[in-house]
């Protein structure tokens, strides 16, 4: 069994550009109609999330229903990513000097999607 986050934006071709430019990863898409991408996985190494158009998906309420955990190996790219995921959207709990040696933020970007980011230092 393998779990995965499963987010749904709008105009979901565009705002696959924009995760894979804050987060890197390939995009691959499994369900595409004349030139819109209803279903799509971000794979990031050995994880990925998949994205659905809203027009596919249908969700009955934009936000919070769904979180994404990252866990980030270097303070810069947590800080790239965290400038890049709140850009347009609004942060939770700035990033701060968390009890585990390390670093934490909370925020939801420009589609609602709630994001919890870590970089823990060895």
């Amino acid at each position: 069994m393998i779990a995965s986050p499963f987010v749904a934006v709008d105009n979901n071709k565009e705002e696959l550009k924009f995760y894979q430019r804050v987060l890197g990863g390939e995009i691959v898409v499994l369900r595409k109609q004349g030139e819109e991408v209803l279903n799509a996985e971000l794979r990031l190494g050995s994880t990925k999330i998949t994205f659905a158009d809203t027009q596919a998906a249908q969700p009955t309420a934009k936000g919070d229903y769904v979180k994404v955990f990252l866990r980030i190996e270097k303070e810069e790219e947590f800080r790239r990513v965290y400038a890049g995921l709140a850009e347009g959207g609004q942060i939770t709990k700035e990033a701060y000097e968390a009890p585990f040696n390390g670093l934490l933020a909370t925020l939801t970007d420009r589609n609602g999607v709630a994001w919890v980011l870590s970089y823990y230092r060895e």
